[in-house]
């Protein structure tokens, strides 16, 4: 379990990495042009969901760095949140390839890649642990 540990702390600095690239992300896919085109409520309904992925993301990297022994196994709690974030991340993987624009993901061909390679060694190491595979 121990060496498990440090694939965890890695998913941790990955969605850290992830977190930190949606920073410069309204900007590159002109949300401020593109909000303004919708109701308020829409742009409001929005830019929430947006604020609340991003602190999601904040909690899962708290997890992973504060608690990766409980999620490699160590405990039965641990072992359900890493099922649950490999359900989010997996689930994401299916989103990212049919459900986003195909001309915006040929533009961005390496950041679409590289998130893809993310979400799935996201998805693998979480289910990897809720599995206790490595106990």
């Amino acid at each position: 379990m121990r060496t498990f540990v440090w694939y965890l702390w890695l998913a941790g600095a990955v969605q850290l990495l992830i977190l930190l690239a949606n920073i410069p992300l309204p900007k590159i896919l002109g949300c401020r042009e593109n909000l303004a085109r919708v109701s308020p409520m829409i742009r409001a309904v929005f830019i929430v969901h947006w604020a609340y992925i991003a602190l999601v993301l904040g909690i899962f990297i708290a997890l992973c760095f504060g608690f990766a022994p409980d999620l490699a196994g160590g405990s039965r709690l641990g072992r359900f949140l890493s099922a649950c974030m490999a359900i989010f991340w997996l689930v994401r993987v299916p989103v990212q390839l049919f459900f986003y624009d195909s001309e915006t993901r040929k533009r961005n061909r390496l950041a679409d890649a590289g998130f893809l390679a993310c979400f799935s060694y996201l998805g693998l190491v979480f289910a990897a642990a809720a599995l206790g595979a490595f106990r």
